[in-house]
């Protein structure tokens, strides 16, 4: 059964097309997307003074009133499974987990079980967003299988178009740790000619580039500086192994949030991450620099050395301010212990 129509009146100067009116005046509290909204048009739920309209497109005008009827939430086709997950945070409208290693977000079809989403179907139950008319987490961001680190997921309807809203407006705080090639510094020369590439005030690199799918390769994404998808990402090295600085450990933080952006961004400055295994982060480590412990945890690492450290946003529903941290995995803090070896040499750098 569905829900009372909800019944409102086109204001002043609106927009000329009703799927954009209705985006504009539709009440807040109704939580309804224009994406929503266009798909409740489009089946016939809206009515433009008492007449089914089906046209997006339609023309309105002032005082028009319509009436949306927005049919209950459907029980998501995705499975729930008793999946353990670590919850650093939960209230009624979302969650914070930190994902681990090799789980997948969303099912898909290569993945269709196991994925955060079937888990969270289990740890929730009926406490789900109803956004896009099945009750299901709702994924506002991603991080990918093999990057570990901390993920925010919508329960109710206004969480999940707040947190978007964040998101599309690039007011998320996301930091991550990531372990690469080399040390991305100022001193560098060679960094000083690459296209797209400065460097701020505390040493801090600075990449700005289009990101697009690879046209051959559709499992990659690659650096245009036409077309595509702006892309900005800021790095600062944290600690550097061997001498010369061979790998290191840097903070990386997103002003955009593409598809692989950070693994993209720095393996076109030249500093690919160790272990992944999509943008060549295997290459040849110095037996001179590194000890020979160092060389073969860097070697072995079976996964892009990338980890989500920290979340920051404002709570859609309380308007809090809320800031997550989660310490590094196991296996990168293994990683980092065998690189300062014998031979290594760490040179920290405090935060300006």
């Amino acid at each position: 059964m569905g829900q009372a129509p909800l019944s409102f009146e086109i204001e002043s100067d609106p927009p000329a097309r009703l799927d954009k009116a209705l985006s504009r005046d539709v009440p807040e509290a109704a939580n309804l997307s224009r994406t929503r909204l266009m798909r409740l048009i489009a089946e016939g739920l809206v009515t433009l003074n008492g007449v089914v309209v089906q046209d997006a497109k339609a023309r309105v005008a002032e005082g028009d009133v319509v009436e949306i009827t927005v049919p209950e939430a459907r029980e998501s086709h995705i499975g729930a499974e008793d999946i353990p997950l670590e919850v650093v945070y939960e209230d009624d409208d979302l969650i914070v987990i930190n994902k681990p290693v090799g789980m997948v977000v969303h099912p898909a079809p290569g993945t269709p079980e196991g994925t955060l989403v079937n888990a969270l179907l289990h740890h929730c139950g009926d406490t789900l967003s109803g956004v896009g008319g099945a009750k299901r987490p709702g994924i506002v961001h991603r991080i990918d299988k093999d990057t570990s680190g901390l993920l925010v997921v919508a329960k109710s309807d206004a969480a999940h178009h707040g947190l978007a809203a964040q998101f599309e407006a690039h007011t998320v705080e996301r930091y991550y740790r990531a372990i690469v090639h080399g040390a991305p510094e100022a001193s560098d020369p060679r960094l000083r000619g690459v296209r797209g590439v400065s460097f701020e005030s505390g040493n801090v690199i600075r990449i700005i580039t289009q990101l697009a799918r690879h046209k051959t390769d559709r499992q990659r994404q690659a650096v245009l500086f036409h077309g595509g998808r702006h892309a900005v990402t800021r790095a600062r090295v944290v600690e550097t192994f061997g001498t010369p600085a061979t790998v290191s450990l840097v903070e990386c933080w997103l002003e955009t949030g593409r598809t692989h952006q950070i693994r993209v961004h720095l393996t076109y400055a030249g500093h690919g991450l160790i272990g992944d295994p999509v943008y060549g982060g295997r290459r040849k480590l110095s037996e001179k620099a590194l000890s020979s412990a160092g060389i073969e945890a860097a070697r072995d690492f079976p996964r892009q050395a990338l980890h989500a450290a920290i979340l920051g946003f404002t709570h859609p529903v309380s308007g809090e301010e809320m800031r997550f941290e989660a310490p590094l995995p196991p296996d990168m803090s293994a990683l980092i212990e065998a690189l300062r070896g014998d031979r290594s040499v760490g040179a920290f750098l405090e935060t300006e």
